[in-house]
């Protein structure tokens, strides 16, 4: 129990650091690495909070475990996401925080235009992220803290 929940205290943490560096860091550097890594940080805060609620169900028995990411992502949004109020649109939201991050890694080129970062794809279409966007992230990988703590009663 203790194991998982390091991943929960690392979440916050890495939520605190992100949140701190949309809101004060970025408005006074406007550096483009700075957004791309606080995109690749939200990611992280997620999955650690995902993994968080699929160890926990796991050692629960309410769950079975897989050793495919996408197939425990499945679970993830099948059987614990309703557990922990974590609504269908919130879902989607972490499918393109992931997709968005997965691009940027594959990406042959990007770059910043005003607020908005275009990361070019071999495959796809251009994509462009805005900082509302990013923003959003955040409040995501927020809320999600949120909803494990009210739903475990957690306090840290």
């Amino acid at each position: 129990m203790e194991k998982f929940l390091d991943e929960l205290i690392e979440a916050e943490s890495i939520i605190n650091k992100i949140d701190h560096m949309i809101y004060v860091t970025y408005p006074i550097v406007k550096d483009k690495k700075l957004l791309l890594k606080i995109l690749a940080e939200t990611k992280i805060a997620v999955v650690k909070c995902i993994n968080y609620i699929l160890q926990y169900e796991y050692v629960f028995k309410r769950i079975r475990l897989s050793h495919d990411t996408k197939e425990n992502f499945r679970i993830f949004k099948v059987k614990c996401a309703p557990r922990y109020n974590i609504s269908t649109e919130e879902v989607k939201l972490i499918s393109e925080l992931f997709e968005i991050v997965d691009l940027h890694k594959k990406a042959p080129l990007e770059f910043k235009k005003e607020e908005k970062i275009v990361i070019f794809s071999e495959t796809e279409r251009p994509r462009v992220v805005v900082i509302e966007n990013i923003k959003e992230f955040i409040g995501l990988a927020k809320a999600i803290l949120k909803k494990i703590k009210e739903s475990r009663h957690l306090y840290f």
